[in-house]
């Protein structure tokens, strides 16, 4: 997909583009293919894919700057000369503190259900034991001793803690400043979330249209209500479900001649 969206970029001769993806597109191959013509790509990374890179890129020491509210960034260089990687690291202290807060969240619950166990050493686990440890959630700060119990994985709670309100950016423009990529990649989730309210809010699915101009004409009154719902969240600063809130307290009616 990525290589016939960029072909399709040269054929209008847009090939000296930046693009903006996520993390489910940052493979080698994908990052070559954007590079092609001049192009460059602002791209998420995985944290925690286990890659040295990204493990360089997240240990190096420095300072955050602060450039926009609850956005704090900062550079990391891994490698030298045209091998290099240049990856931004973004911090958002609010998101740090609802993700502390949803970990504690979880860590009371596998506490709880740890206790719960009444386990015995030596002895064979339960079912419940078994499907505590295989839980996509829970499983990760859970630990078997060698005499078979379960216990908290302090070590697992410590090192998510690490990543708390972040997330790894990565780009092949060196022109750009921390601040322009960690804002471009945020126009991304912006978009995304775009997409989300046409699917949602605005309904553009499921459709129920045959004839191909009508499936048209529905796309094409979907997009200019979100370009609306857009306008109305950057002019007023809020956000499209608090904005009909108020709106929906609108009432009209006749007018009377007070005559």
């Amino acid at each position: 997909m990525i290589e016939q969206v960029k072909q399709d970029l040269i054929g209008w001769k847009l090939g000296r583009v930046i693009q903006v993806a996520d993390r489910g597109f940052s493979s080698e191959k994908n990052l070559r293919i954007l590079q092609q013509t001049g192009g460059h790509y602002i791209i998420g990374e995985r944290m925690h894919a286990g890659k040295k890179d990204v493990e360089e890129a997240l240990s190096k020491r420095g300072r955050f700057q602060v450039v926009r509210e609850n956005l704090h960034v900062k550079e990391a260089i891994v490698g030298n000369g045209e091998a290099r990687k240049r990856y931004v690291i973004a911090y958002n202290p609010d998101e740090a503190a609802r993700d502390r807060r949803k970990r504690e969240q979880i860590v009371a619950s596998v506490e709880a259900q740890i206790d719960a166990l009444q386990q015995e050493a030596n002895e064979a686990h339960h079912k419940k034991a078994c499907a505590l440890r295989a839980h996509s959630t829970y499983g990760k700060y859970v630990r078997q001793l060698k005499d078979g119990t379960l216990r908290l994985h302090k070590q697992a709670v410590r090192d998510a803690s690490k990543y708390d309100g972040k997330y790894l950016i990565r780009t092949s423009d060196d022109t750009l400043s921390i601040e322009d990529v960690a804002l471009g990649y945020k126009q991304l989730l912006e978009v995304e979330d775009a997409f989300r309210t046409l699917k949602t809010t605005l309904q553009l699915r499921p459709m129920y249209h045959r004839l191909e101009e009508r499936i048209r004409a529905h796309v094409v009154i979907s997009w200019l209500a979100l370009l609306l719902v857009r306008i109305a969240e950057l002019q007023t600063g809020d956000t499209w479900t608090q904005i009909r809130k108020e709106m929906n307290r609108l009432h009209v009616g006749p007018e009377f001649d007070s005559k």
